[in-house]
């Protein structure tokens, strides 16, 4: 979000920013990009831009006018954000009213990760409704690709005839798991990474220990990597990981959620993969990735990892499953004989 100047907290938005709220004049925004650049921060300050109350020549978000107040304090009557239900302690952003208020859970029932019809319904309700302030009706939906097909169908008709002034502003890390009759209602805003030397200094300005690790783990996505310093996951465990699986020391990864220790393993696969193949690795330095793995139990190791990571929030017995997917990891990790690579060992000179 937009701090109390008007400024982002991601640098690299900033130039975005001021082409959106400059430029663009449809009702409906469609900010893609990479997962972890940015995109829900910069729908909220297009939506505090749209809604600020400030001078006319002063540049918007202003985060000086009552409107900016009301978007940094989440109170403001003209705005709705759309979140799933897991997401609303992370991002703080969430239900405001007792209808919208998260259903109380007992048992192992977890959170819902998509944005659901009756979501939307009110969405498209709220968006109907009269201006609070005069500045229009504004309504983020985040991450847009989480409304199932009833909802997304529900918000077509709205996107098609938008009542009056509201606008809406879609977030998505997957725009093509999105409906392509969504995609064609909004205008396309491309959210690019930042330069691995910007995100490299925001994230040393957030305290992150050796950046450059953690920003090539994740992909340079730079949130992300400082999400994962803030969980305990540091450049030293990171650069140890390949000789700990080599190990098949599963414990290494206690504590680790399943999703976040099948990515972590998938990405050495891959890594280990192009070591095989004599290219560069991607997510891991090169000299900790062991030369020699055996592609084909590569191979099956990345199968399984795959088959795991469509289901890895489904509650599995956790434990189990990470020392059973490190103990295949360690064999294909383990160095191929001579006789495996082509060599005879009987040869002589």
């Amino acid at each position: 979000m937009v701090d109390v100047h008007g400024a982002l907290p991601l640098p690299w938005l900033g130039a975005t920013l001021r082409d959106v709220l400059q430029r663009q004049q449809a009702h409906a925004l469609l900010l893609h990009g990479p997962r972890g650049v940015g995109q829900f921060e910069l729908a909220i300050a297009v939506a505090q831009g749209w809604l600020c109350e400030g001078a006319p020549a002063s540049p918007r978000p202003c985060g000086q006018c009552a409107g900016c107040k009301l978007v940094q304090a989440r109170t403001h009557p003209d705005l709705l954000v759309l979140v799933p239900e897991a997401l609303q302690a992370p991002l703080g952003w969430g239900a405001s009213d007792e209808d919208d208020a998260p259903v109380e859970r007992t048992g192992k029932a977890k959170p819902s990760q998509e944005i659901k019809v009756d979501a939307v319904r009110r969405a498209v309700a709220f968006a109907q409704t009269t201006s609070g302030r005069g500045r229009g009706k504004v309504v983020v939906l985040h991450p847009a690709e989480r409304m199932n097909g009833i909802a997304a169908n529900t918000l077509l008709k709205t996107l098609e005839e938008p009542p009056g002034d509201a606008r809406f502003v879609l977030s998505s890390a997957a725009p093509d798991a999105l409906l392509p009759t969504i995609r064609s209602r909004c205008q396309a805003v491309p959210v690019a990474p930042p330069l691995v030397a910007d995100a490299i200094a925001w994230l040393t300005g957030q305290g992150v220990a050796q950046p450059a690790v953690l920003l090539a783990a994740t992909g340079n996505q730079p949130q992300e990597a400082l999400a994962w310093s803030q969980q305990g996951v540091d450049a030293a465990l990171w650069t140890r990981l390949p000789a700990l699986v080599a190990q098949g020391a599963a414990e290494a990864l206690a504590g680790w959620p399943l999703p976040r220790v099948v990515d972590a393993l998938q990405k050495l696969c891959h890594d280990a993969a192009c070591v095989a193949a004599g290219a560069t690795p991607r997510y891991f330095p090169a000299s900790v990735v062991a030369l020699g793995a055996d592609a084909a139990a590569l191979n099956l190791w990345r199968t399984e990892l795959t088959r795991v990571a469509r289901n890895a929030e489904h509650p599995w017995n956790s434990p189990l499953l990470i020392e059973s997917l490190v103990q295949q990891g360690q064999r294909a990790l383990a160095r191929r004989s001579p006789a495996k690579q082509g060599v005879s060992v009987h040869s002589r000179p």
